[in-house]
């Protein structure tokens, strides 16, 4: 796996159930700068390890799509089983629940991307967030396979430019993976998908003054309850929890990218008391601010 390494998080938060926790799993960065543009793997070289199986999981912060180029199996999508041809793709968008079970000796591609990288591409009035939010198996198309090939060996190559075209192929990636699942389900909700893009557009701008559900409703002249509805729809997901995947989200790229110190990081991200920012992002995470970016200059993930 050349320089990458797994860290799993458990979550603190009690449970009504016994039920065991569902494993949460982070993939980060290429000799420790994260994040790295993307991660690819075949889907042997893990999934030979544990006889075939990978069981139930999210990530926390990445995206995969696989793509099966020959043998199958089945999915575990949220809940719900799938059965896994040749030559179809599986979206699994950040923090759904999948695990998989293949057939022995299937072949085919994992490409994990960073949240972060994701940002950078999609914007929000063009659609594409709330196509990709829906984890599902649909048919591949064969300028899939060949953009992800080239991906991998672009990835392999370590060569000059290597960041600036591995995001501008994985940027049609995801293009093209959304219009394979926008054109599967026949561009159903059209309404609810339309005010998700203009719940995305309002997120963006603004995000840092700290909005809560209802000022959101309220600017785009709906209930709070509505507005959940168009989220749930879009990405399976509340608004409240959107919205806080966007702090957490704009918090990581300052911890990575500035030495900015937290306690400035909190204010800056509309936090009064640095200690309260450090709390949710520890809950949101899995770790605190401190701890998250001692590891990076420890160069552990």
């Amino acid at each position: 796996m050349e320089g990458f390494v797994f860290v799993l998080y458990y979550s603190n938060m009690r449970r009504a159930a016994p039920a065991p926790a569902i494993r949460v799993y982070n993939l980060f960065g290429e000799s420790g700068d994260l994040p790295d543009v993307v991660h690819c793997e075949t889907i042997a070289s893990r999934s030979v390890l544990h006889d075939w199986t990978l069981a139930v999981h999210r990530h926390a912060r990445l995206h995969q799509v696989l793509l099966i180029e020959r043998g199958g199996g089945e999915a575990t999508l949220d809940g719900r089983m799938v059965q896994l041809k040749p030559m179809q793709i599986v979206n699994v968008p950040v923090g759904h629940v999948h695990g998989f079970r293949f057939v022995p000796d299937t072949q085919g591609w994992v490409l994990t991307i960073a949240a972060e990288i994701l940002d950078e591409a999609l914007l929000a009035s063009e659609g594409l967030r709330g196509a990709l939010s829906r984890s599902a198996v649909v048919r591949g198309t064969t300028q899939i396979r060949t953009t992800m090939k080239q991906i991998f060996a672009e990835h392999a190559a370590r060569d000059f430019g290597r960041a600036h075209v591995l995001r501008a192929l994985s940027a049609a990636m995801i293009g093209l993976v959304a219009r394979a699942l926008t054109s599967e389900s026949g561009g159903n909700a059209a309404a609810e998908s339309g005010l998700f893009r203009r719940f995305e557009a309002l997120l963006e701008q603004h995000h840092l003054e700290r909005w809560s559900v209802a000022d959101y409703a309220e600017a785009l002249s709906i209930t709070p309850t509505h507005l959940n509805r168009a989220t749930r729809a879009a990405t399976g997901d509340t608004a409240s929890h959107l919205i806080l995947n966007r702090l957490i989200r704009e918090a990581r790229r300052n911890l990575v990218y500035t030495n900015l110190p937290v306690s400035t990081i909190a204010y800056a991200l509309g936090f009064e008391d640095p200690a309260y920012f450090s709390r949710v992002y520890a809950a949101a995470t899995g770790v605190s601010p401190r701890a998250f970016r001692g590891q990076l200059h420890s160069g552990e993930i």
